[in-house]
């Protein structure tokens, strides 16, 4: 699409409503391809694309080396326990000797926050012409998996024609644990700036007062924010009120691994206050959707019943969803009229 001007894909926070359009457009097209029953296209036929992920992924990096490989593209998977990192290699020139390799995208995932922005600036100074794709850093963002959840509730409001505004004025609540969750903060990017607007809850521990202004101004070093109206965010405690207005509910990981502080001592108590099961889902005023970024923590963030539940539960779908909008996403950065 000639009016793609983002040479890395880094986080949404630099995200047009145009460039939500061009990402739902293109996952529609490629999902009813494949729905069709061609499974590859030559799309990006010669062009190659590496997975380096610094951090442990199951979804994500089989999702983008699929998508990449049904684009006809070459596909190097790149693993931190058979590297030269044991040997003191530094990620710049892991990347590096790729880039040698001739990668036209790099889709990088570290437990670092701003690697990918990193290697990204450090390339451009150096004069390569390769592309970054963040598949998650740190606390940072996981720009494809907010793309691919707004795909999956646009695709749910408006199965006809997933677009941008299929989610305006609808009430997203996202419950767990905000503080640890490069997505929460994608989707706050994603969602507010089609028009949504969020309830996030849980525990203060989990979700500090601060999140409420999230997306009130641009990250550091951006100037301006390309949105000029977001929907607003909100913040409860109480799961019941949450769901009262709710079109869709989100439920996050707890990250424990992450915690280096006692912020939950009680995962019963955790599961009987901010829990999925059919028994809350009652307080909304309507059926909704469930969704889940994976992996679940069964019985901790929603019940066995709720994940197994294909009427409401969308988890399954969010998986299926993630292979268009990572296609999408290397066509815009590596097809070869851009």
């Amino acid at each position: 699409m000639s009016n793609w001007s983002h040479r890395h894909i880094l986080d949404l926070a630099t995200f047009s409503i145009e460039d939500y359009t061009n990402v739902l457009e293109l996952a529609k097209r490629f999902k009813a391809v494949s729905t069709s029953g061609t499974r590859k296209l030559p799309a990006l036929q010669g062009r190659l694309i590496t997975t380096l992920f610094f951090e442990p992924s199951t979804r994500t990096r089989s999702s983008f080396e699929l998508a990449a490989k049904r684009l006809s593209a070459d596909v190097q998977s790149f693993s931190p326990n058979n590297s030269s990192l044991s040997k003191g290699e530094t990620p710049i020139d892991t990347a590096l000797t790729y880039v040698a390799m001739g990668a036209d995208v790099l889709i990088v995932r570290h437990s670092s926050t701003n690697v990918p922005g990193e290697l990204a600036h450090y390339l451009e100074e150096a004069g390569h012409n390769t592309s970054i794709l963040n598949g998650g850093d740190g606390l940072h963002s996981h720009p494809s998996q907010g793309l691919l959840d707004l795909f999956t509730l646009a695709n749910f409001f408006s199965p006809n024609e997933p677009i941008p505004s299929a989610v305006k004025d609808k009430t997203i609540v996202i419950v767990g644990d905000i503080l640890h969750s490069r997505v929460a903060r994608s989707n706050l990017w994603a969602l507010t700036a089609c028009g949504a607007n969020v309830v996030l809850c849980g525990p203060p521990t989990l979700l500090p007062e601060e999140f409420k202004d999230f997306v009130k101004a641009p990250p550091p070093g951006q100037k301006l924010d390309p949105i000029k109206k977001r929907g607003q965010v909100t913040i409860m405690r109480s799961l019941k009120d949450a769901f009262q207005e709710a079109d869709a509910v989100m439920t996050l990981r707890l990250q424990i691994e992450r915690m280096h502080q006692n912020l939950i001592t009680d995962l019963y108590q955790y599961h009987c206050e901010f829990g999925i099961n059919h028994e809350s889902l009652k307080w909304c005023k309507k059926d909704v959707p469930v969704l889940h970024p994976g992996p679940v923590n069964r019985g901790i963030e929603m019940s066995n019943a709720i994940l197994e539940d294909d009427s409401i539960c969308l988890v399954s779908e969010q998986v299926n969803n993630g292979i268009p909008v990572r296609m999408a996403l290397l066509y815009l950065l590596a097809a070869k009229e851009n």
